[in-house]
């Protein structure tokens, strides 16, 4: 159980209060590039834990369990956290919003259609939704540690609406598998 990829999973979740209390409200820049750098080890982690569970065979139930449970804790906690800040404001909010709406669903559908025993594979769009969702809340931090280069938080930005189409679209396949084994 004890795997290296499921010890990386777990680091995840154990990071994730630390990266709140670093983004806690009204952070120094230090803090939003210690935040960064906290942020960009867990998303490397997501990466790593699932590679290396497949490269080294030890594809554990407790990590197809932990793994996603993990990246919608940190991506829920660093929403919660730049909406708080109002890192995320204004219309940007709508697609935070729609991201965190998305990921409670899907959560939801997926915890169905396991009692009736179907699993919904991980698509090549939902893989991009992550990509994009990971760079724009990556961004949006480091912009506010680099403020004079806005560059990288309007980035963030549009990287976070694309997610939210993304997760719109992703979303709605989901649903569409989900509700041919309803009642």
């Amino acid at each position: 159980m004890l795997t290296l990829p499921n010890i990386l999973t777990l680091s995840r979740i154990l990071a994730v209060p630390i990266l709140v209390f670093l983004l806690w409200p009204d952070p120094s820049r230090l803090e939003y590039g210690v935040a960064f750098g906290l942020y960009s080890l867990m998303a490397i982690t997501d990466y790593f834990d699932g590679y290396l569970a497949r490269a080294q065979g030890t594809v554990s139930k407790l990590g197809v369990f932990l793994d996603p449970i993990a990246d919608k804790i940190m991506v829920a906690a660093v929403i919660l956290m730049l909406v708080l800040n109002r890192d995320v404001s204004g219309y940007a909010t709508i697609a935070a919003l729609v991201i965190l709406l998305r990921e409670i669903a899907v959560s939801g559908l997926r915890e169905f259609l396991a009692g009736v025993q179907v699993s919904i594979p991980v698509s090549q769009l939902a893989k991009w939704k992550t990509t994009f969702q990971l760079i724009s809340l990556g961004a949006i931090i480091l912009g506010n540690a680099l403020p004079a280069w806005a560059w990288i938080e309007t980035t963030g930005l549009f990287c976070l609406w694309a997610a939210a189409v993304l997760t719109l679209l992703t979303g709605w396949d989901y649903l569409r598998v989900g509700i041919r084994h309803m009642d």
